[in-house]
Formats: C-alpha cells, sequence, structure tokens
C-alpha cells in the first residue's frame, strides 16, 4: 500500500497473476481506495474440498512445467536463466522465490480471502485458462460471486495457470479490451 501511495498510484487500476492475483485482490478487498479496477488471472487464496489446487510447491521439478503451462516449453522460458545471470545464483534466486511464495499460500489456499472477496467493490476482471491443472476453472464462480462490484469472467482457450504465458496476445487483448 505504501508503495503505491508513494508512486503516486492510489486509485490505479491493480492486477496479479497467480500468486500475485491473491495479493492483488487482498489488496483491494483491504484497501478499496487503493484500487480503481482490478485484473486477477487465476489468483491463489480459495480453497474448496470437493474441488483442491494443485500444490506446485509439492511438486517434483520436472512435472512443474506441464502444470502452469498447457505448452511446457513456455514454463521453461520463464525459468531459464537470462542473459547475463550468474549460473551458480540463478538456481538459488528461483528457489528462494519459490520458497517465499510457497511460505505465503501454506497451508495451500488457506488465507481465508473468501471472507474478504465482498470486500472488494473495484469492477473486476477474472481471467483464466481452460486448461489450469492448478486451480479448477470453477474457482473463477467463486471468485466472481464473492466479490461486491461487478465482475466479467474470461476464459482463455489453450492456456494453462499462467495464461498470461501460454496466450499472451489473448491475454492482452482481453485485459485492455476490458480496461477499455
Amino acid at each position: 500500500r505504501q508503495l503505491l501511495a508513494k508512486a503516486g498510484l492510489d486509485g490505479a487500476d491493480l492486477g496479479g497473476a497467480s500468486v500475485g492475483g491473491s495479493f492483488a485482490a487482498e489488496m483491494a478487498a483491504i484497501f478499496p481506495g487503493t484500487v480503481k479496477r482490478l485484473v486477477l488471472l487465476a489468483p491463489f487464496g480459495l480453497f474448496d474440498e470437493k474441488e483442491p489446487p494443485t500444490d506446485p510447491w509439492a511438486q517434483r521439478s520436472d512435472n512443474v512445467a506441464a502444470l502452469m503451462c498447457a505448452d511446457p516449453e513456455n514454463w521453461k522460458k520463464l525459468i531459464a536463466p537470462p542473459d547475463g545471470a550468474n549460473s551458480v545464483e540463478w538456481p538459488i534466486e528461483m528457489t528462494r522465490a519459490a520458497e517465499a511464495a510457497a511460505r505465503a499460500f501454506w497451508p495451500l489456499g488457506n488465507t481465508q480471502l473468501a471472507r474478504r472477496l465482498p470486500l472488494i467493490e473495484a469492477p473486476t476482471l477474472i481471467v483464466w485458462g481452460d486448461q489450469d491443472r492448478v486451480q479448477p476453472v470453477s474457482y473463477t464462480r467463486t471468485f466472481a460471486s464473492g466479490i461486491k462490484g461487478k465482475t466479467t469472467i474470461q476464459t482463455i482457450p489453450g492456456a494453462g495457470h499462467l495464461a498470461d504465458l501460454d496466450q499472451p496476445e489473448v491475454v492482452a487483448r482481453a485485459i485492455l479490451g476490458w480496461l477499455g
């Protein structure tokens, strides 16, 4: 919240994907004046015992790519060391980032976000890949029905949990079209 305020972004549009989507939803719920419109791309934060999410942090590393993206090559490109990265430090940085995200959501999905969804007043776009293997597509309805503000759901064909990696142009068009 302080970062948004210091950057002069209070009342701006806010969005996030996966873990970031959950943080964006929390921000919109707890500090509604900081968010004009909200975009959530398959956010974490909910847990349904009938359709539990898959814990990506409890998977063998060779299973994660196909879990996160409809096209596993997109995940492999994401985690590949960027040009100039220290080959020794890069895997350590990736492990630390994954560990930080896992700690925020342990036990998986038990953040009680469902209780705070009614506090979200901002118009909200919920974007979900139709091949999401982490969070069931049915969670879109749970998010939409819980949010007080007007919600729109956009399902992205041929996309997994990280729809923005699988179908970046389609996701961008959906978001920009909704933001109008």
